[in-house]
């Protein structure tokens, strides 16, 4: 039997204007309106580019992105889950935070250092408020730590995170090290989630 949680989120998720629209269109899932709505606010994309997905799976960024950079450009998938094979993506399941992972990732960019690292990251939710919290800290940290090691010079980092504690210690670090701080809260991000997607622009290399 389902509990009365499961049925609300079953019955959200049905009438959900995002989730049509993305079966509609063919997307892997309904956060690719969020990152498109960001890209045509800040113009994340263009044609060309080395784009790197941090947690890609199920796809639907990596599918996106692809679109946008086109055949001359390059988008490295990452993820510890498996993801279905998409046209123009180039997939690497593991851990990113592993040495060994990081040297393969780095192998497959050739030598390139990537124009945009993206990141819709979040940990399984245990219910424990603290411990989430603390968990999606983490994984922002790490995708702005590997950004540090990966992206270009002016390169640009896109990641989610989630208002509470360690917040505001992530933003002054992504000041610190990019030109330009956004926050972007999309119409696709549910409202009542206390998600946030921190975008930093003109990355300063060796700070």
């Amino acid at each position: 039997m389902r509990s009365k949680s499961s049925d609300r989120w079953l019955q959200r998720h049905v009438t959900d204007e995002f989730v049509r629209r993305a079966r509609k269109h063919g997307a892997r899932s309904r956060a690719v309106f969020k990152l498109k709505e960001i890209d045509e606010r800040d113009r994340l994309f263009r044609p060309g580019m080395t784009v790197v997905d941090l947690g890609a799976a199920p796809g639907g960024w990596s599918q996106y992105a692809a679109g946008r950079v086109g055949p001359a450009g390059y988008v490295l998938a990452v993820d510890m889950l498996p993801l279905e094979p998409l046209q123009g993506v180039d997939f690497i399941q593991g851990d990113f935070t592993q040495g060994p992972m990081l040297d393969l990732m780095l192998e497959r960019l050739h030598g390139r250092k990537a124009d945009l690292v993206i990141s819709d990251m979040a940990p399984n939710i245990t219910g424990i408020a603290a411990a989430d919290q603390a968990r999606s800290q983490e994984l922002a940290e790490l995708a702005l730590d590997f950004a540090a090691k990966t992206l270009c010079p002016g390169g640009n980092l896109l990641l989610k995170a989630f208002q509470g504690e360690g917040f505001e210690a992530l933003r002054r670090e992504m000041q610190r090290r990019f030109a330009k701080l956004l926050t972007r809260k999309p119409k696709a991000s549910r409202p009542e989630s206390r998600e946030i997607y921190l975008l930093g622009k003109g990355f300063k290399d060796g700070e």
